[in-house]
């Protein structure tokens, strides 16, 4: 969309007669019978459940799609380029390889590498013949990558060099792994590892390979897709089981949000042109795997991938490649809006940033406005909804920054009491509900962990909001005890158990203390057992060696006395937070 729709303005108020549309009237136009966001209602998992009608069925429908888009660019990175007909090509080969090697429908497929053009070919290949993908966190640690690998019960596993180096080293302790494909490597590679080359080659030469179709497959639309994993309450990470069904439908949600906004301002719906987006989210989460890759694959746009994020760096792919949107997280636009050599580059056409997964103060959203004449954006999800369930764009965003937008069409949201037994009404705090075909199917192997958090299609998100009489969302405070440190979840509870584990800590907290640019960051307040000693850098040095680094405490804070506790023992954080 066009920056030259509104006025930029320092501060931003409502232009006269806007909203044209109430959200009910664009409702009624966008989903009406025929009309591109039809909606109908389906059976899943026995519960009626209203989803988008012209989504694709599965993921290899998807492809199939996508393989349309012909020699438009899909993927680029570095001076790597690759097509949609290129690409499609690699997705075949690869997937018939993995049949070659014993791959099945349900059968486990882990995929831990960076943003590389190789990430997607990987996906499609895998999900495109029923396996189940389970992208794991490329920043975990040997031993969180070795849990996610024997939990998950994963055969085949295909990374980067940089994974297979801390993986390796553990192939005595994954019994059902049998068979490493590493992308990537320098190093010559010894069974179970090959190298990822020999079978479709390096991103450049995809056009190279046969021009072949994706081996033909039964599967349904809420067959199982991916685990991806969220950390539990309990130290222990749980995989989330996603469908066929939870990914395509964020590709029609983008597009419903997007076009919801245009009939909002009292414009027609825009014509489709193809779009540059940077992907600077890790595609192991959620929010660039499905809120991102889904409707560019769907859409036929591009992603640029950057290695890891530089704010220089990004200016100037944003300059050669003409990126109109970027974003994932708040702390992205910070560094872009506060960069001191911002004006040596031309950003003019960046039109959109957007972000979720992080607490973001209301003021972003005004200055990504003032400072690029572009449009912010934002949504809510969680990875056990696959990502987007409320979306919150353009004029409706600036008129409410404190909000993360109404759920879109598809979804229903609802705030309930503290025990689930009755709905609260508008404009008072609970927890928040949220129900619609992006909701994933439960846990894996965990039916207790399930049962206590899919109730009737709904999901318990442990997040206390409230809603607006208009619908809107408005996140008060999480109900779980998690801090989000730019878009990557930390459950209080694992770094404290980790703590715990050090001989000379008698009581730990963890808690979240405000950051401008990541929303949050992890501090430590401990005890020591009498007798013992421990300094701020042996504690955190302690818990790096055991879990991901952006889960250690950027401060630890000695008391000298006890933790505050309530009558039932539990520590009183807030009590703790002005210690900082």
């Amino acid at each position: 969309m066009s920056a030259e729709a509104i006025d930029p303005l320092e501060t931003w108020t409502p232009p006269a007669g806007w909203p044209v549309r109430s959200r009910k009237d664009v409702d009624a136009l966008l989903c009406a019978p025929g009309q591109p966001f039809e909606m109908e209602t389906v059976e899943i998992d026995g519960v009626p459940t209203r989803v988008w009608k012209n989504a694709h069925p599965t993921l290899a429908a998807m492809a199939e799609h996508a393989r349309s888009h012909g020699e438009s660019e899909f993927l680029i990175f570095e001076d790597e380029r690759v097509t949609y007909a290129s690409w499609y090509r690699a997705v075949a080969a690869l997937a018939l390889e993995l049949q070659n090697i014993g791959v099945s429908k349900g059968d486990r497929v882990s995929l831990a590498m960076r943003n590389l053009p190789e990430w997607p070919v990987i996906f499609f290949a895998a999900t495109s013949i029923g396996a189940i993908v389970v992208p794991l966190n490329a920043w975990w640690t040997d031993q969180e990558l070795v849990f996610g690998l024997a939990n998950s019960g994963t055969s085949v596993l295909l990374c980067d060099a940089e994974r297979w180096d801390r993986i390796a080293p553990h192939l005595t302790e994954l019994s059902d792994l049998k068979h490493a494909i590493v992308a990537r490597s320098k190093s010559a590679l010894v069974d179970p590892a090959r190298a990822l080359e020999e079978i479709i080659g390096r991103p450049n030469a995809y056009a190279d390979l046969p021009d072949q179709d994706l081996p033909a497959m039964d599967l349904a639309p809420d067959d199982p897709a991916t685990i991806f994993y969220t950390s539990g309450t309990t130290g222990q990470p749980k995989g989330a089981l996603g469908s066929h069904r939870n990914l395509t439908t964020n590709a029609i949600s983008v597009g419903y949000s997007g076009a919801a906004a245009a009939l909002r301002r009292g414009n027609e719906l825009p014509e489709p042109t193809v779009r540059v987006g940077l992907t600077v989210v890790p595609m192991f989460h959620c929010t660039a795997c499905s809120a991102i890759m889904m409707p560019t694959v769907h859409g036929g746009h591009k992603m640029v991938f950057l290695h890891k994020w530089d704010t220089v760096r990004a200016m100037e792919i944003i300059e050669r490649e003409k990126v109109n949107a970027t974003g994932g997280v708040p702390f992205i636009a910070w560094q872009l809006i506060e960069h001191p050599d911002r004006e040596k580059y031309d950003l003019s056409s960046i039109d959109a940033i957007s972000y979720g997964g992080a607490p973001s103060a209301p003021e972003l959203a005004r200055k990504i406005y003032e400072v690029f004449g572009a449009l912010p954006g934002n949504g809510w999800g969680m990875t056990e909804t696959m990502a987007t369930v409320t979306s919150h764009s353009a004029e409706d965003y600036l008129n409410r920054p404190t909000s993360c937008g109404p759920p879109v069409a598809a979804a229903d949201l609802k705030v309930m009491s503290e025990d689930g037994a009755h709905e609260i009404p508008i404009g008072e705090v609970g927890e928040l509900w949220a129900r619609g075909p992006m909701v994933v199917k439960g846990y894996w192997n965990r039916p207790d962990a399930t049962a206590e958090t899919f109730v009737d299609g709904w999901v318990r998100t442990g997040d206390l909001a409230r809603l607006d009489d208009e619908g809107f969302c408005h996140i008060v405070d999480r109900a779980k005890d998690m801090i989000i440190r730019g878009g990557e979840n930390i459950y209080s509870s694992e770094v404290e158990n980790v703590l715990y584990d050090h001989p000379a800590v008698m009581d730990a907290a963890l808690i979240g203390i405000e950051h401008k640019t990541l929303g949050e960051e992890p501090a430590a307040v401990v005890h020591l057992v009498q007798g013992q000693s421990a300094n701020e850098a042996e504690l955190q040095s302690w818990v790096r060696e055991r879990l991901a680094n952006f889960k250690v405490p950027v401060k630890v804070l000695f008391s000298e006395d006890s933790l505050p506790r309530n009558a039932n023992g539990k520590i009183l954080k807030r009590d703790l937070k002005s210690l900082f």
